[in-house]
């Protein structure tokens, strides 16, 4: 489903990927590990289209998606991944609610279908009764599962996830990597996760493991 070939990346004289070749099988969840500095982020950053590569090429059920711009690529951002931080980036002025919905009224959608799909996510995970309270009344992985709703919202190809549980406290860590696999066996999602946390990492379908700016072994 995603596959992306020869990805290279400098700031500056620094060259951060060094050519890296990865596929992602739709319904996988696919951790990438390695210590800070290996490159992760970058590549997780440049196959979600929020960085562009300086070489290499890559593909999202055969389209090749590096190459737009503008417009068409905020918008094929929108409708077709969707993003996990490690901190939660929600709004602070807007509810629950609200924050789970922007991408639907960005996308352009009825604000009737956003808001009845934010509300069976908001639900699903468990969060049914905080929809409209704002970010400040939630608690740290509440609001990581706004986050997760908000990701889902446009019901994207995949989710790029980045440190997802690297905010969040054991229990809390432990109840969003069993999240993730709820959601694949759902909905059949796609996560590609950025992660220091073995136990996330061991839970997946596949580990990548980067070193210097290269995949150097899979498992």
């Amino acid at each position: 489903m995603l596959v992306a070939k020869g990805i290279t990346k400098f700031y500056g004289k620094l060259q951060v990927l060094k050519g890296v070749d990865i596929s992602i099988q739709k319904g996988e969840i696919v951790s990438i590990a390695g210590s800070s500095g290996a490159g992760k982020s970058t590549l997780l950053h440049i196959l979600g289209t929020l960085d562009y590569a300086d070489k290499g090429e890559i593909l999202l059920n055969d389209k090749r998606i590096d190459q737009l711009r503008g417009k068409p690529l905020a918008a094929f951002r929108n409708l077709h991944a969707g993003f996990v931080f490690q901190f939660h980036h929600l709004l602070p002025e807007f509810t629950a609610l609200e924050n789970v919905c922007i991408p639907g009224w960005i996308a352009g959608k009825s604000k009737k279908t956003v808001e009845g799909r934010a509300r069976e996510l908001l639900k699903w995970l468990g969060l049914s009764d905080r929809v409209e309270n704002k970010p400040s009344a939630l608690s740290g992985g509440e609001q990581q599962r706004v986050a997760v709703a908000r990701a889902l919202i446009n019901q994207p190809e995949i989710v790029f996830a980045d440190e997802p549980t690297g905010n969040l406290d054991s229990a809390n860590a432990n109840e969003l990597h069993h999240l993730f696999f709820k959601l694949r066996e759902e909905f059949g999602q796609t996560f590609l996760i950025v992660t220091h946390n073995e136990e996330l990492a061991a839970m997946s379908d596949r580990v990548l493991h980067m070193k210097d700016g290269k995949i150097v072994e899979s498992r």
